[in-house]
């Protein structure tokens, strides 16, 4: 499309730009201070670089820890553990709905064994590990405990995050279980239970990313997030907690596509929209209350599968546009990844990627240093008006749970969604290699998952069942159950159920006799 100055041009958020910004009304502030538009910390990039956290796990636990201890040689700063669908809704590899999916999305996780063996040589009170797990989180998170006490730490010397976001599966993802009371429940018995047992460890990463994906605007993965936020915090202060108590270990998980400027400029809107919300809604005191931690994945729906070694040229935008906009920590999607998961190769690549940017670009040099930019912050200005008016509207319909029941939310992302197709087919929107520049395919070295590990997983947790004490694993499940049906706190016997050699699918059944399933109704 010819850049004609008397054609509109818009950002992916529809937003009119002008040809050119000669001012700004944006008020002078610093970073590490209220409001945190410029960043959480006062020295961000000059004094820690952000953690290079590359999502890994695929196969059985061995092979996943094998990749792990693979990008830790490579200089990865973190570890993030991608689970199978079967452990993501809480079946064992025997169950018959887990027959194809076992290892294929993710490790296979289904007892106490498997997570030893992911965990193997890999010290936990040393490395902060993130798992993008919602469901059944808090199985997963009892799994982390026990292996860390085996290596003998305590508890409280954990790092982590687990994502455990089930609003976003029912407006986008849809990897849910329960229904929305019970799963708010379980959400508010870990952030509880992590306030006061695994003070290092954030028990929610609030994620927009998965609503980016499905097709929302920049503008309605913020908005979406921090209302799906305000119902955690809610729930949260409903149970008699103290908004200082929890708030500073809430954590945020949000996409990076192409739009370099806008995506800078909504990680900033982010912070400062959250801060003031926390600060002049909740009544918070403490200042890390207020500040907006999160993490950043490179867009996967971005990648192509025609021409993929032009996807590592898309993740180097999208990871500056993430560190130009103050992440935490970052993922950079590997180029083969519109086609398979990743190669060892492609994953060192994508690794190597943020390494560059970090010691070679020179922007962590100064930090904020697109601050001052007129159209930078003119942007700032438009997104953050855009922000609190669906704000605004999801407070007036209810909430976010009931935003959710009524198909709001859903029903936005999919207009977007359709919208971006359309301008795609009509080459109104330019992809490379796509739409444009189109080449001929050729063969790549692909990572495929063996069909064998799923009868390996199947044959391992049958002898697992019939050689732990059943009479020991039955009572720890029974009693979860039981308390289930109260208001006590969950994770205790969950960490117990763990203890005693139940599986992924089995606290996950006794759970779902107890709360029931979620069937989702239509929306049009």
């Amino acid at each position: 499309m010819s850049q004609n100055v008397k054609t509109p041009i818009f950002t992916d958020s529809s937003l009119h730009v002008d040809q050119v910004y000669t001012s700004s009304k944006a008020k002078k502030t610093k970073p590490g201070k209220y409001p945190f538009t410029r960043g959480i910390h006062a020295g961000m990039y000059r004094d820690r670089l952000w953690t290079m956290r590359q999502y890994s796990g695929f196969g059985d636990a061995a092979q996943t820890n094998e990749r792990f201890k693979f990008m830790l040689e490579k200089g990865q700063t973190g570890l993030s553990m991608a689970f199978d669908l079967p452990t993501q809704i809480g079946y064992d590899p025997d169950a018959t709905v887990s027959e194809g999916e076992i290892g294929k999305v993710g490790v296979s996780i289904a007892s106490l064994d498997d997570m030893m063996t992911a965990f193997n040589e890999i010290p936990l009170g040393k490395v902060s590990t993130s798992m993008t797990i919602n469901s059944t989180a808090s199985t997963l998170l009892a799994y982390y405990i026990v292996v860390g006490e085996s290596q003998g730490y305590n508890k409280s010397q954990l790092r982590g995050t687990t994502q455990n976001d089930i609003l976003k599966e029912y407006i986008a993802r849809n990897t849910y279980i329960y229904p929305p009371k019970p799963s708010m429940r379980l959400i508010g018995d870990m952030i509880e239970y992590c306030s006061n047992e695994i003070p290092k460890w954030y028990p929610i990463s609030i994620s927009g990313y998965h609503m980016r994906e499905a097709g929302a605007t920049a503008i309605q993965e913020i908005a979406f997030t921090i209302a799906n936020a305000i119902a955690y915090i809610k729930t949260c202060l409903d149970r008699g907690l103290k908004i200082d108590d929890f708030a500073p270990r809430l954590s945020f998980f949000f996409c990076c596509t192409m739009e370099l400027f806008e995506e800078t400029a909504k990680f900033r809107v982010a912070r400062k929209i959250y801060s003031k919300i926390i600060k002049d809604t909740f009544h918070a005191k403490n200042p890390k209350s207020m500040q907006l931690k999160f993490h950043v994945q490179t867009s996967g729906e971005s990648l192509t599968a025609q021409q993929p070694d032009n996807n590592i040229v898309r993740v180097t935008i999208q990871s500056l546009a993430s560190i130009l906009g103050g992440a935490q920590s970052l993922h950079t999607n590997s180029r083969d990844e519109a086609l398979a998961l990743p190669t060892q190769e492609s994953a060192k690549i994508a690794l190597r990627t943020q390494q560059i940017i970090a010691h070679e670009s020179g922007i962590t040099k100064t930090v904020d240093p697109l601050a001052g930019s007129y159209y930078l912050e003119h942007l700032c200005d438009e997104i953050e008006d855009h922000v609190w008016k669906y704000l605004r509207k999801i407070d007036r319909l209810g909430g976010a749970l009931k935003c959710i029941e009524k198909g709001f939310f859903q029903s936005e992302i999919r207009k977007n969604a359709y919208r971006l197709k359309k301008e795609i087919d009509s080459e109104q929107r330019t992809i490379v290699g796509v739409n444009k520049f189109i080449e001929e395919s050729t063969a790549q070295k692909l990572l495929r998952v063996n069909d064998s590990i799923g009868v390996k997983q199947s044959r391992k947790i049958k002898k697992l069942k019939n050689k732990r004490d059943n009479k020991k694993t039955h009572y720890a499940l029974s009693k979860l159950q039981e308390v289930a049906n109260t208001t006590e706190n969950l994770m205790p016997y969950i960490i117990n159920s763990v203890k005693s050699n139940a599986t992924t699918g089995e606290i996950s059944d006794a759970l779902r006799e107890i709360f029931g399933e979620y069937k989702p109704k239509e929306v049009f």
